[in-house]
């Protein structure tokens, strides 16, 4: 068992909002740099560039644990984790089945880029990434570990896209046994306010979409070992 410095909350240059400096090598490299030893890549909605990010995070001996910030149909966004890019893109395809997109207009929105392992473009998504899903927050978790992977609502503390924001508190229906508070999050307020948070592994990630927005590691979780497979067994675990 050892203690791994952690990011589980990263966007790429697919998602609209991101930064089209945020390539895999960049966020990558940069992580490593910083210090973290695990990783997560979470565009909005998809996970097409976790497998160039896998594969980056090998090379620079990091771990990155392919994954999404899903936003539901009620808009909370849910960060979803999978073990293999295999496996996330899978549940990708599942949510497409009936989601209701909308063009992307990347002069207001942004570029949505999909890049392999050298950061070369391979395509470009044509549908908006930001837009609500049809999985309601009730569903999120269920779905994520048919796939076998988790999921836990990203960061509670916000104002807006969160669950406690969409929803007033996290319901025990949906199953959830962690949540995301934001590195600035006053994490013992929440919890005052929000009960329920008592019972649950409380991370914080950066949520970040600009290379500036990376920050040097302050949380560590304990792990059997570093790899995706083994934080999301613990994850689903608790």
């Amino acid at each position: 068992m050892g203690e791994f410095w952690y990011d589980l909350h990263l966007h790429s240059c697919l998602s609209p909002c991101g930064s089209d400096d945020m390539t895999p090598n960049n966020l990558v490299h940069m992580a490593a740099l910083l210090g973290y030893d695990i990783i997560a890549l979470t565009d909005h909605n998809t996970a097409r560039n976790t497998p160039a990010a896998v594969q980056v995070g090998r090379e620079a001996g990091i771990t990155v644990v392919p994954g999404m910030e899903l936003t539901t149909a009620e808009e909370a966004h849910v960060v979803c984790l999978f073990p293999t890019p295999e496996q996330a893109l899978a549940f990708e395809a599942r949510i497409r089945e009936d989601w209701l997109r909308f063009p992307n207009d990347a002069s207001i929105f942004g570029n949505q880029w999909i890049l392999n392992s050298g950061d070369e473009k391979i395509g470009e998504e044509p549908d908006l990434l930001i837009s609500a899903t049809a999985v309601g927050v009730n569903e999120v978790l269920d779905l994520a570990e048919a796939f076998g992977g988790t999921a836990f609502p990203a960061h509670v503390d916000k104002n807006a896209y969160s669950v406690i924001a969409s929803l007033g508190a996290i319901p025990p229906e949906t199953g959830f046994r962690a949540a995301e508070i934001s590195f600035s999050g006053d994490v013992q307020r929440m919890k005052l306010q929000n009960p329920e948070l008592d019972r649950m592994l409380i991370l914080q990630s950066s949520d970040a979409h600009y290379l500036e927005n990376m920050r040097e590691p302050s949380r560590r979780i304990a792990l059997a070992e570093n790899s995706a497979r083994c934080l999301i067994e613990t994850l689903r675990a608790l």
